[in-house]
């Protein structure tokens, strides 16, 4: 005999009030299992600063400032003035 067939055979000898207390339980060990599986925190990605901090500071040289044609960008749209004028 299966377990399976064993667990039924029993249940059907139990009360009506019986069964449902082992219905209720059965219950109880399906939902600490979801709740234990929910509470388990998913693995989180390293910041950008972490994954790169090795190559920080690592170029020598070129303008403190990537600015440095600050010329160009007079009379230039604001990125928001450019996307408030899109369809």
């Amino acid at each position: 005999m299966t377990l399976t067939q064993t667990i039924l055979q029993t249940l059907q000898t139990l009360t009506p009030q019986q069964q449902q207390q082992v219905i209720n339980y059965i219950e109880f060990l399906q939902y600490q299992t979801h709740k234990t599986d929910i509470t388990q925190e998913p693995p989180t990605a390293p910041s950008f600063y972490d994954a790169a901090q090795e190559y920080i500071g690592s170029v020598d040289g070129g303008p403190g400032d990537l600015a440095t044609n600050k010329d160009y960008l007079k009379g230039r749209k604001s990125i928001s003035a450019v996307i408030h004028d899109l369809p």
